[in-house]
């Protein structure tokens, strides 16, 4: 009697595989990835996990002032970068926007000063401070630099970029009244050092954001000039009882 020959299922372009052993197939397919399906699916949690880590990948957008962590909701982000030599001036970021530089044409020679409200993080006040002798580029004497400075109220961030040799009127009191802020490194401060300074008018605490760049002939960037200076992080919004 003459039999029907097997029907060919083509699963592949090597090997053909007739439906009396398909079945077999299938089996043995199934009894190698059942462990792995079934782990799968038992954990529960195993999508959860994945999904956690795509979360906690932050872009570019979602950081501030390039910082490599997003700052926690009581923090405001912000970056300080000093002049270079006499030439470049600096730059101050605050919340993710650049609030000073040399493009904005908001900086120049001396001390550049931003105050912030330490509560809510608004900008009252920028300006730059000539630091030279004399009445200076804006006329201010070594008593305006004082009184500027005074009129801080407490609680501010005060955040300060050099530019250029800032000596000349950084007395004994101006020195005082920044350590009075939390600076550490402001009475150390020499002829062309650059200096960037974060803290806070009436704070106790020394502040963590404070770096200079020390004018030495053996390690200065440029001619006569030691190479830029910069700090960033999170800075402590001001608590209420703070102020």
């Amino acid at each position: 009697m003459y039999k029907k020959k097997p029907e060919t299922f083509w699963v592949s372009s090597f090997r053909p595989i007739t439906s009396a052993g398909s079945s077999h197939f299938i089996r043995f397919a199934m009894f190698l990835i059942r462990p792995r399906l079934l782990s799968f699916i038992l954990d529960s949690n195993y999508i959860d996990r994945i999904k956690g880590k795509f979360k906690a990948v932050k872009t570019s957008a979602d950081l501030k002032c390039r910082l490599s962590k997003v700052c926690p909701p009581d923090h405001f982000a912000m970056r300080l970068t000093s002049g270079a030599a006499d030439v470049v001036g600096p730059q101050i970021c605050f919340e993710g926007k650049i609030i000073m530089s040399h493009v904005l044409n908001n900086v120049g020679p001396g001390l550049n000063i931003a105050v912030i409200d330490g509560e809510t993080g608004i900008v009252e006040k920028i300006g730059s401070i000539n630091m030279q002798k004399g009445k200076g580029k804006r006329g201010e004497a070594e008593e305006e630099v004082l009184e500027y400075l005074k009129e801080i109220k407490p609680g501010m961030i005060v955040l300060v970029a050099s530019f250029g040799d800032v000596t000349p009127k950084l007395t004994e009191e101006v020195r005082g009244l920044f350590a009075g802020m939390g600076s550490a490194l402001v009475t150390s401060v020499k002829a062309r050092d650059n200096w960037v300074f974060a803290g806070r008018a009436g704070g106790a605490d020394r502040s963590l954001y404070e770096k200079t760049a020390v004018n030495e002939k053996k390690t200065n960037a440029y001619e006569g000039w030691p190479g830029q200076v910069e700090v960033g992080g999170c800075y402590p919004r001001t608590q209420t009882n703070q102020t």
